[in-house]
């Protein structure tokens, strides 16, 4: 591989980089010539972009299907005002370029999945996922271990990040950490339980961090480790991880081969799955203009109910649902509603499982009522 010289433009804007022995012209070279492939642009990737941009990385990829929505700006810094509805990859592209106009942009304008992730990921030394959901969590780690690529992993949620390195080849990967998921709804996103806006820059940074520390081959790198922060009492906590030796995809006895259905592994069905038990905003408004209203249950949050809600919907909180069923009729229609659609999904299954039988979902939940039947109404 061939190592790309610096301008003298690089060497001023690297300078500080050079005075450190472990960086070095030898080292911002090899950041140059490096190339980072990061899943997602949003809370997570809009730090590690901006400072592995900033550093020098030669190429970053990104992967990102999504648009800037008023909600991202809270913390996904590589994004403003302007960019609202604006796809996020357009606006990260801007952003860097004017960051530092010598990195290569690579975008991904689309969904990773079983079918792209090999070739997607192929072209690239080291993977940043900042993605928010299980099934693109164990979608990665499996793409870059069957690749042979180090993955740097982060997570958020409320005031709590994660940090680590998976790398088959020197420790664990993911699935050593967590060998299934979660139940469905089990965990909430942070759309359904919040996160505090500046947690995702210091875990994204340190993302960047070791994203960095991989390229130029310094350090002691998070392999076999679990950083633990908990930004409420700003504190740091360190876990050893450990190779699973019955692990199917990095363990001695690999099982595992090729890449599979993460929906389905995570237990999230495909929209039949759900058949019967959801209702869409369009079908609930036609209903209640056409004299069929049914009865509307929040299983929100108190502070969620206040802050918008349906009018004449009753609210209990999915905490408090299966003391206080008796005070629903199980023989009318019910249409249980909440801030995305998951907790919604979770309190029919409760309540059907109860004889509730005609209890349903609203597809999307308040939000997407928001965003299809009343625009006037306040989305948060």
């Amino acid at each position: 591989m061939t190592t790309p010289s610096l301008s003298r433009d690089e060497l001023l804007r690297y300078s500080r980089h050079l005075l450190l022995p472990e960086v070095g012209v030898e080292g911002q070279q090899r950041l140059k010539n490096a190339r980072v492939l990061l899943i997602g642009a949003g809370g997570l990737g809009s730090p590690a972009a901006l400072y592995l941009a900033a550093a020098g990385v030669g190429t970053l990829g990104i992967v990102e299907f999504d648009r800037v929505d008023a909600s991202n700006l809270q913390r996904q810094v590589l994004h403003g005002t302007k960019d609202l509805s604006r796809p996020k990859l357009e606006s990260a592209q801007a952003r860097l370029r004017d960051l530092n106009p010598h990195v290569v942009v690579e975008p991904f304008p689309e969904r990773l999945s079983s079918a792209n992730a090999m070739d997607v990921l192929r072209g690239f030394d080291v993977v940043v996922d900042g993605s928010d959901n299980f099934p693109t969590r164990y979608l990665v780690n499996d793409a870059c271990v069957l690749l042979g690529k180090p993955l740097v992993y982060g997570s958020i949620f409320r005031f709590d990040g994660q940090v680590s390195v998976f790398d088959a080849e020197r420790g664990p990967c993911y699935r050593c950490l967590y060998s299934e998921p979660p139940p469905p709804g089990l965990v909430p996103s942070c759309a359904e339980g919040g996160v505090l806006g500046v947690l995702p820059g210091v875990i994204g940074s340190l993302q960047a961090l070791e994203a960095i520390k991989l390229v130029l081959g310094i350090g002691d790198p998070l392999i076999g480790r679990l950083l633990l922060f908990d930004a409420l009492r700003l504190r740091f906590r360190e876990l050893q991880l450990r190779k699973d030796p019955d692990c199917p995809l990095c363990g001695p006895e690999r099982r595992l081969t090729q890449l599979i259905d993460y929906e389905a592994f995570c237990g999230i069905g495909t929209p039949e799955a759900h058949a019967g038990t959801e209702i869409t905003p369009r079908e609930l408004g036609d209903a209640i203009k056409g004299g069929r209203r049914p009865a509307l249950l929040d299983v929100r949050e108190p502070y969620e109910f206040e802050l918008v809600h349906l009018p004449d919907s009753r609210h209990i909180p999915l905490r408090d649902l299966p003391a206080r069923l008796h005070e629903l009729d199980p023989h009318g229609d019910l249409v249980v509603l909440c801030h995305h659609g998951m907790r919604a999904l979770e309190a029919v299954d409760l309540l059907r499982g109860a004889g509730f039988a005609r209890a349903r979902s609203l597809a999307g939940g308040i939000d997407a009522w928001a965003e299809e039947m009343d625009p006037s109404m306040p989305r948060y």
